[in-house]
């Protein structure tokens, strides 16, 4: 039999599994895929696009047969009089009579079906259900090479993060060696106090650069969690080192691809405005047409005092009829005519957007070529000067413990090191984002991740 304390840990098992962390392992590539299928901005795009696809169904079945049914029970609680001429019954001419006709209780069944004929609505609906389905899919796009964009950012920011705080550490640790190694020249008088402080300045320097880099390094881990969808405290291991990220957003061929304009997402969104604006043009035009459907119908209608379905006895008096419904609109004060003028100017509107856009984006492309080429020279130049910086700090240091130079100069060396760090840093961030700014504009990244 079981106790209560097993049945306690039971419970706490319980609770403990359906909390526990998910371990997940990431390279670049598997953490944009993994973002696709899980960002919420991803997710609720191809909600969308579903509920897009359901729309267009919706829009096809107005021109489908429709079927409808109707039953009425009805009991009179009074029946109600009417007034008919007395002389009828034999009365004077002048007086009515008070009468009432039917039954207490009737019954009746009806089903019609309607089919569309003609509505020139409905025609032009039919014509842009593509575009319609379009626009939802490339709104999908849309929002997923932004999620591709952001996810790519917040990894390469997690690498970067990791690497100052590697970064930081050995400084730390360096400075640290070096001012124990002073300390002791100073307690056996061969050096100032000055040179201690100078170093215990700079300690505490890059300890406060290094505590405020861990803090940078979780948030960031923290962000590119939210970006992927998964919890914020559910382990995460990237695979991608700084040094792969590297070699991969290098790439001096890319800034020479060619680009076409109507490839663009954002061009094909302009575009489809336009062909939006275009349809809302013809659906102002047809509303002038007629709107045509027929009808047949059949209807039972059963009539008593006291009503009983089940009565063997009980009349029905069947009914049918079949026919055609038109309605044609005659004058709409003006209404259709200002609405087709507007429509008119929203096509105008729409022609200068898409113009405008076909130029920015051609003006995007050159600039983000430009910075990508920018980013990569200078790259390449940092990197050569954090080799010069590091040569000259480690110099410095040697001819410190040697009493060459002095602690000032040591001091300097090595904040020349550590801003020269910080700009390897952030040259590879710029790096790294203007690689990604242009693989999309021109659209090698579709290509890659994103099957239509």
């Amino acid at each position: 039999m079981i106790n209560k304390n097993t049945i306690i840990i039971l419970i706490i098992l319980l609770c403990f599994n359906v909390n526990a962390q998910k371990d997940y392992t990431f390279s670049l590539d598997e953490a944009v895929s993994f973002a696709l299928l899980n960002n919420r901005a991803s997710v609720n795009a191809k909600k969308d696009l579903a509920i897009a696809q359901k729309e267009k169904w919706e829009t096809i079945s107005r021109g489908l047969p429709q079927i409808n049914s109707y039953f009425d029970f009805n009991n009179r609680l009074k029946d109600p009089i009417s007034l008919i001429p007395a002389e009828f019954f034999g009365g004077e001419k002048g007086e009515f009579a008070e009468v009432s006709f039917g039954t207490k209780q009737s019954v009746s069944g009806e089903l019609i079906l309607n089919q569309l004929l003609f509505d020139g609505s409905y025609i032009v609906g039919l014509q842009s259900i593509k575009l319609f389905l379009d626009i939802a899919d490339q709104t999908k796009i849309k929002t997923d090479i932004e999620v591709r964009r952001q996810v790519a950012n917040a990894y390469g920011n997690v690498l970067i993060s990791q690497e100052r705080v590697k970064i930081l550490e050995n400084n730390y640790n360096n400075i640290i060696k070096t001012l124990d190694e002073t300390k002791a020249i100073y307690e056996n008088g061969l050096i100032e106090s000055e040179s201690v402080d100078q170093l215990t300045i700079t300690s505490s320097s890059i300890k406060n650069s290094l505590e405020y880099a861990i803090k940078f390094e979780n948030l960031s881990e923290r962000i590119l969690k939210l970006l992927l969808g998964i919890e914020l405290d559910d382990n995460m291991i990237l695979n991608d080192d700084i040094e792969s990220i590297i070699v991969k957003s290098i790439d001096p061929d890319l800034a020479n691809t060619d680009f076409n304009v109507e490839e663009n997402i954002d061009y094909k969104i302009a575009l489809n405005a336009k062909k939006g604006s275009e349809t809302l043009l013809r659906l102002e035009k047809v509303k002038a047409l007629p709107r045509i459907s027929a009808f047949i119908s059949g209807a039972y209608n059963g009539y008593n005092e006291s009503f009983k379905i089940t009565d063997p006895k009980q009349n029905w008096y069947g009914s049918s009829q079949l026919g055609l419904n038109m309605s044609f609109p005659v004058f709409s004060s003006f209404q259709r005519r200002a609405s087709t003028q507007r429509a008119k100017i929203e096509i105008e509107k729409s022609e200068n957007i898409l113009n405008e856009t076909k130029k920015n984006l051609n003006l995007e492309v050159e600039k983000t070529r430009s910075d990508y080429n920018y980013a990569i020279n200078n790259f390449n130049s940092v990197k050569k000067n954090v080799i010069l910086a590091e040569s000259i700090e480690k110099k410095n240091e040697i001819k410190f413990k040697e009493g060459i130079a002095s602690s000032f100069e040591l001091r300097q060396a090595q904040n020349q090191l550590y801003s020269i760090q910080n700009e390897y840093l952030e040259a590879t961030l710029k790096l790294i984002e203007n690689k990604i700014n242009l693989e999309i504009l021109l659209n090698k990244w579709l290509k890659k991740f994103y099957l239509r």
